[in-house]
Parts: C-alpha cells; structure tokens; sequence
C-alpha cells in the first residue's frame, strides 16, 4: 500500500474515533445546566473531538511523510 493511501487511511479513522471520542466525552461528562458553550451541545463535542483527530492523523502523516523522505536519501 502506498504511503499517500496509508496516511488517508489513518487520518479518516483519527476523524472518526476523535468524533466518538467527543461524543462519548458530552454524554458522560458534558455540562448539564446548558451554559458551558463547548459541552453543552451534543455536536460540538462531536466536531471538537473530529477536529483533534484531523490535527493528531495530520501531525502523523507529516511524521510518516519525512520518515519516508530520510529513507529515500
């Protein structure tokens, strides 16, 4: 499997598992009087929790992408 196809891979899964992660973190510790802005809400935990997962498979796709370059030299 190529790299590009990997990274991809690995990154749409850190999306989805950050976005549970989210959602998981509102149902169990979300604020339940309603005026915390993040938790409050359902969705925003859940794309909080996306966008996390985006910059963590992002940041290992950069990792991935200079191990792949120092190897080639």
């Amino acid at each position: 499997m190529d790299l590009k196809r990997k990274t991809t891979i690995i990154t749409a899964a850190l999306i989805v598992l950050g976005a549970i992660a989210g959602f998981v973190y509102w149902k169990t510790v979300g604020c339940t009087s309603g005026t915390c802005p993040i938790t409050s809400k359902w969705h925003w935990t859940t794309l909080y929790g996306a966008f996390f997962g985006y910059v963590i498979g992002d940041t290992i796709k950069g990792y991935m992408k200079r191990k792949e370059k120092k190897a080639e030299e």
